[in-house]
């Protein structure tokens, strides 16, 4: 059953003023890395200098700079003069005011020109690489990756390979000590992300065969079936796999801080929510408890994931994922390496790299422009700056703590989507989806702050597997009055009562089918078998569109709601969306209270309300891309 709506969409919001003091406890201490406005540069012994001056003219705060040490061959013997260039470039920062931190490899290195070299990773150490099932080492020339060059040899090493890990961490503590501000780590996965690997489930190499049997007593090559997600062994390797790399990014920070006590650590993860994460082994949301901030290469699906070619689709899927990782982050920063544009005729870069923007950072996300599939540069450096002039005015709003208020709670189930994505991923991509197009106050909910959780009601979107700490958790939320709605599979043990609903085919994954039949006429047409189970609030009302989202939140002590806008996008020609013009927020306050409106790129206005009794209406300017409003509460 699915209730209609006309395009004027207008919908209640579950959320007010008054609930504020009932926010989860504060997030942990922000530091630089929840400010950062990204621009990369390429490092050399003799340029130091002119990166911190063009950063500080084009309104970057965060300078990454590439000057990889362990994952060049001939810099992971000898580290000695980038070691001495990084020095330099954190010395010049820090002069300026700004943060700097050098990119590394995980666990892939590369030497150059490998056919002319007397020593490579191959020649000398062929046992640290990780290897299909097969034995097929995981080494790659130029062409298999546009980062690999002609004549390169590209490896990848398994991280149990000790002797090699030895080395890796002494590095890492040799670059703290030169007194960089943070350590990115690129791509610690396992290899099954090139062709050919896609689906070897690796690695087999000796190290990690070996460390497999030690922990569980298996043989990886003989015990495991490999993809079977119902085999108990194989799900024993999936775990594993994850877990290595949770530990060895733990290790990395450990040997950091070690030398630097206030030294960040940042991977870099494409996967995100999506199965992806499986198959090379790095779960973001298991490594936010363990790194300080991630930088999310994040993409999902086929095509080019350029702004310029993404349609309304693409862009609300972007916002279920961004949603997901500031759940997953616990108050650490996300920061995000999307691309906006790569030579496509029909689109305006400058329209993209804006788009783009906005998508990210009324969601609290960190900006980060680079043309391409690159790390480095801008595709337009005018429009950059425009945008991190912007950010960095008002930077409070934006990145500042933000306080849920009566939220409805989505679960994300880490073994779910480890073993069922096919029923997990489109039941939690779908229930968040209506609930966002409803515009309802939304907060992902992880086994990380299932105990903590405080709003009114919890949706477990076809969650196959519960642990038994869960469960406890689950029941202790009933038994404290409130209500969970359990979508699809039900792994809860609960009894159907007034606190637990039971629908048993998920409307998530209803609804989302319907957007990607049509998407635009599914978006004025929302499942009621949900949405009448969650309880409305009256003291805020926001009308806008379905084809633009809200974000409400306490900031700074005020009531926050931040608007992303995607309506009359078309992939590859028009970009920046169609101006919402008749948003509108109703409020119960004082009369004599005002509104602030702050729209992407432009300027605060005061905007003065139209009172009925004890509501106040504030009807919205029109904005394309985004805007963020707050309350001015009377004195």
């Amino acid at each position: 059953m699915r209730l209609q709506f006309k395009m004027c969409f207008r919908v209640t919001v579950v959320c007010a003023i008054a609930f504020a003091g009932a926010s989860r406890a504060d997030a942990p201490e922000q530091n630089w890395t929840h400010f950062v406005r990204i621009g990369a540069y390429g490092l050399s012994s003799n340029n130091a200098e002119k990166i911190v001056r063009d950063a500080q003219v084009t309104h970057v705060f965060g300078i990454e700079v590439d000057n990889d040490i362990p994952g060049r061959y001939e810099s992971f013997l000898d580290p000695t003069e980038k070691l001495a260039a990084i020095h330099a470039v954190a010395e010049k920062a820090h002069q300026a005011n700004n943060k700097a931190y050098v990119y590394i490899a995980g666990t892939e290195c590369i030497t150059a020109n490998a056919d002319k070299a007397a020593h490579s990773v191959v020649k000398d150490h062929p046992d640290w690489l990780q290897r299909k099932i097969t034995g097929e080492p995981a080494v790659f020339t130029g062409g298999a990756a546009f980062w690999i060059r002609k004549g390169d040899e590209d490896v990848w090493i398994s991280p149990y390979a000790m002797p090699w890990r030895k080395i890796y961490m002494e590095r890492v503590r040799q670059i703290a000590a030169t007194g960089i501000d943070g350590i990115y780590v690129d791509i610690p996965y396992w290899m099954t992300h090139f062709d050919g690997w896609e689906n070897t489930w690796a690695s087999f190499d000796d190290f990690t065969v070996g460390e497999f049997k030690a922990k569980t007593g298996l043989d990886a090559r003989k015990d495991v079936k490999l993809g079977d997600f119902s085999d108990v062994n194989f799900r024993k390797w999936v775990d594993f796999r994850i877990a290595t790399f949770t530990d060895f990014m733990r290790e990395i920070r450990e040997n950091a801080r070690s030398m630097n006590p206030h030294i960040m650590v940042i991977p870099e993860i494409y996967p995100g929510i999506e199965e992806e994460a499986v198959r090379v082994g790095a779960d973001v949301y298991q490594l936010y408890g363990v790194v300080d901030a991630i930088a999310h290469e994040y993409e999902f699906g086929g095509g080019d994931h350029m702004a310029g070619s993404r349609s309304q689709m693409d862009w609300f899927l972007y916002q279920v994922g961004m949603l997901s990782f500031r759940g997953f982050a616990q108050g650490k920063a996300t920061w995000l390496l999307n691309y906006s544009w790569d030579g496509d005729k029909d689109s305006d870069k400058r329209e993209a790299m804006k788009t783009l923007a906005a998508s990210q950072v009324m969601l609290g996300v960190n900006f980060w422009d680079a043309p391409g599939h690159s790390m480095g540069g801008s595709n337009d450096p005018a429009t950059r700056t425009e945008i991190f002039k912007w950010i960095e005015k008002h930077e409070g709003a934006l990145y500042h703590p933000r306080k849920v208020i009566q939220p409805v709670g989505v679960y994300f189930s880490p073994d779910s989507r480890n073993y069922d994505a096919a029923h997990f991923l489109p039941s939690y991509r779908g229930t968040i989806l209506t609930l966002l197009q409803a515009h309802r106050e939304v907060q992902v909910v992880t086994p990380r702050t299932l105990g903590e959780f405080q709003g009114s009601a919890l949706i477990l979107p076809d969650v196959s597997d519960v642990s038994a700490v869960e469960r406890a958790e689950l029941n202790q939320f009933v038994a404290g009055g409130g209500h969970v709605i359990v979508e699809g599979k039900d792994a809860t043990g609960l009894v159907e009562s007034p606190f637990v609903t039971k629908i048993a085919v998920s409307p998530g994954t209803k609804h989302l089918t319907e957007l990607e039949k049509n998407f635009a006429e599914a978006s004025l047409s929302l499942p009621t078998d949900l949405l009448r189970n969650i309880p409305e609030n009256k003291n805020l009302k926001i009308e806008v569109s379905p084809f633009a989202l809200s974000y409400p939140a306490i900031v700074n002590g005020k009531l926050h709601i931040f608007f992303t806008n995607f309506s009359g996008i078309v992939p590859h020609r028009a970009v920046k969306p169609t101006p919402e013009s008749g948003a509108s927020v109703t409020l119960t306050a004082r009369r004599e209270t005002t509104l602030t409106f702050l729209p992407f790129l432009g300027e605060e206005q005061t905007v003065a309300g139209q009172v009925a009794g004890d509501k106040i209406t504030f009807h919205l300017p029109a904005f394309d891309r985004g805007a963020v409003v707050w309350v001015n509460e009377a004195k």
